[in-house]
């Protein structure tokens, strides 16, 4: 059983430590003013069984109304999780819209889609899957 969960862990792991050295980048700039790039932080919570945990992410421009998100969730306090979406979206003064969606694999629940908006100050999206829906609720760190 331990042989088989190894790959998964450090598939996990890995990508865990990229995202802090995303993150430790991210914070280490001044925020973008009028973009939602760069850091934000916050909690997802599941609509389906209430569960929440923390949530960060480091929103990367692309191009084009694109962005690369990448995200790194803690659940039941003990578990992380790291994974990369992309985006779209549009703009409209200081709000943006956007939505995607993306397989994060079987053992993640498969395929999520994902919808919100943004100021340069304030995240909130909603994100289903086969197994779950909920929210993400986040801002800009301290």
């Amino acid at each position: 059983m331990i042989k088989h969960l190894l790959p998964i862990l450090v598939l996990f792991g890995t990508g865990c430590s990229s995202f802090h050295g995303k993150w430790k980048s991210a914070v280490a700039q001044p925020i973008p003013p009028n973009e939602i790039s760069g850091p934000w932080e916050g909690r997802w919570v599941s609509d389906k069984n209430a569960h929440t945990g923390r949530l960060r992410c480091v929103m990367t421009a692309a191009g084009d109304g694109n962005y690369h998100a990448h995200f790194h969730a803690v659940y039941w306090k003990i578990f992380r999780v790291a994974y990369e979406v992309p985006f779209v979206a549009t703009k409209e003064g200081t709000n943006f819209t956007f939505s995607g969606e993306s397989d994060l694999g079987k053992l993640a629940g498969g395929i999520y889609t994902y919808e919100g908006t943004a100021t340069p100050v304030q995240f909130d999206a909603t994100y289903n899957s086969k197994y779950d829906r909920g929210r993400f609720e986040m801002k800009r760190p301290d």
